[in-house]
C-alpha cells in the first residue's frame, strides 16, 4: 500500500512537471481490472469452475467438522460410563481429527493454499494480456500514464472519457480471435490450472511438508502404541477379572456344597437321634409292660 501511494505521488509530480512543459498537458487514462476480468469469457468460465471446487472443499470441511462435533457430544454423554483410558483415547482421536481439519483448511484456503495458487494462475494470463493491450494502446494513443481503478490507488474523481477498459477488452478479444487463444486458455484451464498438484516444487515448502508428515506419522505411531498398550492392559485386566470371577464362583459353589453337606449331615444326625429316641421309648414301654405282667 505504501509503495503504491509513493508511486502515485511520483506520477503526480511527474504529471505536474510535464504539464508545465507541455501546453496540452499529459495524457492520462485508466482501466478497471475487475470490470475487464468479469467480461473475459475464459476467465468467467474458469472462475466458475474454481468457485465450484471451493464449494466442494467447504462442504468437505463442514462434514469433517460435523463428525468432530458429534464425537465431542458422544464423549460428553458417555464420559461417566467410560474409564479414564477410554476417555483419553477418545480425546486424542478428536484432537488428531481437529489438527487434520486445520491442516486441510490451510492447504485449501490458506495464503499458500490451492485456492490462492489456482486463482493467481487463473488471473495472471489475463493480467498479462491486459498489460500488453494497455502498452499497445498507450503507445498508439500517446498516453503518459494509465492507472488501474480497482487497485489501491485512490482516485477521488475520474471522467468516463478517460476509461479505456472497453478498448482494452476489444483489443484482447481481437487478439484471442485472431490467434485462437480462447481455445488454448480453456484447454489450459481444464488440464493445468485446476490441478491440485500444480504448485511449483519449493524445497523449503516440501521440507516443511515432510516434517509435518513425519511428525504426524510419529504421533500416529505413538497413538497406535498407546492404543495397543491399552488394549493389552484391558485384556490383562479382563483375564484377571475372569479368573477372579471363576475363583469366586468356585469358592461360592464349594461353600454352598459344604453347607449342603453339613446341613444334610445334621439332618441325618437328627433323624438318627430321633430314631434312637423312638427305639429307646419302645424299649422302655416294652420293659414297663413286662414288669406289669410279672406283678400280676
Amino acid at each position: 500500500m505504501k509503495t503504491k501511494v509513493l508511486l502515485l505521488l511520483t506520477m503526480l509530480f511527474a504529471l505536474s512537471s510535464q504539464a508545465q512543459k507541455r501546453v496540452n498537458g499529459a495524457r492520462v487514462g485508466y482501466i478497471d481490472m475487475e470490470y475487464i476480468l468479469e467480461n473475459v469469457t475464459a476467465y468467467k468460465e474458469a472462475n466458475t469452475q474454481l468457485e465450484a471446487k471451493a464449494q466442494r472443499w467447504k462442504a468437505e470441511m463442514q462434514k469433517k467438522q460435523g463428525e468432530i462435533d458429534q464425537m465431542k457430544k458422544n464423549l460428553s454423554a458417555e464420559r461417566v460410563l467410560l474409564t479414564k483410558e477410554l476417555v483419553d483415547e477418545r480425546e486424542e482421536e478428536i484432537q488428531l481429527l481437529a489438527e487434520e481439519l486445520e491442516k486441510y483448511q490451510q492447504d485449501r484456503f490458506g495464503p499458500n493454499g490451492s485456492l490462492m495458487i489456482q486463482r493467481q494462475n487463473l488471473v495472471k494470463p489475463i493480467q498479462d494480456q491486459v498489460l500488453n493491450a494497455v502498452q499497445d494502446i498507450a503507445k498508439k494513443r500517446r498516453y503518459d500514464f494509465v492507472f488501474d481503478k480497482s487497485a489501491d490507488v485512490v482516485m477521488l474523481y475520474s471522467s468516463k472519457k478517460f476509461d479505456i477498459s472497453d478498448l482494452v477488452l476489444r483489443t484482447i478479444n481481437r487478439d484471442v480471435k485472431r490467434e485462437g487463444r480462447a481455445a488454448k486458455l480453456k484447454k489450459q484451464s481444464e488440464k493445468t490450472k485446476f490441478d491440485d498438484t500444480e504448485k511449483e516444487v519449493d524445497p523449503e515448502v516440501e521440507a516443511k511438508k515432510q516434517a509435518v508428515a513425519d511428525k504426524k506419522a510419529e504421533r500416529q505411531k505413538l497413538l497406535d502404541e498407546r492404543k495397543q498398550k491399552r488394549l493389552e492392559d484391558r485384556e490383562a485386566k479382563k483375564k484377571a477379572y475372569e479368573e477372579k470371577r471363576k475363583k469366586l464362583i468356585a469358592d461360592r459353589e464349594a461353600k454352598k456344597k459344604a453347607a449342603e453337606e453339613k446341613r444334610k449331615k445334621r439332618a441325618e444326625e437328627k433323624k438318627k437321634k430321633e430314631e434312637e429316641r423312638e427305639q429307646q421309648k419302645e424299649e422302655n414301654e416294652n420293659e414297663g409292660s413286662g414288669g406289669a405282667g410279672n406283678g400280676k
